[in-house]
């Protein structure tokens, strides 16, 4: 198992079949991540309301749509921990909870068919407990001599470092007014909060990558993909190998940010949390094999 935490998103219904050049990306995050499904729509179409739905809009103004959204958080905190959980560990959990689920909106049709769609927080929906996204999809880059280059919306850029580049940027515009959304609740600064779009970035490729069977490649990427501080991310993929009990390889890395989980269990820490020692990692990732 690929040691990370992530969004518990509950199962929904199979979408209609779409044919956008990035359908095949999301429809296949869905055979292998079913509690994640992506619905595409139209620029002209509105984006659903109601029912649990929030825009990413709502959340970067940080008001009432914010409260109400962190307010799930609050609750499972209470009810999994029979505590009240600090308002910044309530908008970090609540954070994590969109942004890891958001950036594979931008990195898996990049990692599977070398597209980058464009998502801007106007353009974005998304329903926590049926694990649901809605994206409005128009513009997306991609290289020269992919099929859908002379697709509507397609910008042909270069190279695989230019493809990055946009993958980079495409993920900046969406999470810069949610984090500025999320800022005030979280007592971090702004590279604190870099940091956690970097992790988000990593991690979620990395854990859909294993889910692929493509761990090592989702690896190797996500390093060229965050090669180190690529402005405004605060930290690089930051990839490391361990060796197991009996010689093997063990990918970890070391988080940028902290989940802030340990105020509500202190002696239990993600695997990839700086506080968690190697020997205690190798324990850990052999355990889970």
């Amino acid at each position: 198992m690929v040691p990370m935490t992530v969004p518990t998103l509950a199962s929904a219904a199979p979408d209609l079949p779409a044919t956008s050049p990035l359908a095949p990306a999301y429809a296949r995050l869905s055979e292998v991540f079913p509690a994640l499904r992506v619905t595409e729509t139209t620029p002209g179409e509105p984006l659903p309301e109601g029912d649990g739905w929030v825009r990413a809009t709502g959340l970067a103004e940080g008001g009432e749509a914010l409260a109400a959204f962190l307010d799930w958080d609050a609750e499972q905190i209470r009810r999994d921990y029979g505590e009240e959980g600090r308002a910044d560990v309530v908008a970090s959990f609540g954070l994590h909870r969109y942004a890891w689920p958001v950036c594979l909106l931008v990195t898996i049709p990049w990692f599977l068919h070398r597209r980058v769609p464009r998502v801007p927080v106007e353009d974005v929906a998304f329903q926590r407990t049926l694990g649901r996204l809605v994206v409005r999809t128009g513009t997306f880059a991609c290289l020269p001599g992919d099929p859908a280059a002379d697709a509507p919306g397609a910008r042909v850029v270069p190279d695989e470092e230019a493809l990055r580049a946009e993958v980079r940027a495409a993920v900046a515009e969406h999470l810069e007014p949610v984090l500025a959304g999320f800022r005030p609740r979280m007592r971090r600064g702004a590279r604190a909060l870099w940091g956690m779009a970097s992790d988000e970035v990593t991690e979620g490729l990395w854990y859909v990558g294993h889910l692929l069977g493509e761990e090592e490649r989702a690896v190797r990427e996500a390093g060229e993909l965050l090669p180190g501080r690529v402005a405004p991310f605060a930290q690089g993929a930051g990839f490391r190998e361990l060796t197991g009990h009996r010689g093997e390889p063990l990918a970890t890395r070391d988080r940028a940010s902290c989940c802030l989980f340990y105020t509500l269990r202190p002696e239990d820490t993600c695997v990839t949390c700086p506080r968690t020692c190697d020997a205690e990692r190798i324990e850990r990732l052999t355990t889970a094999r």
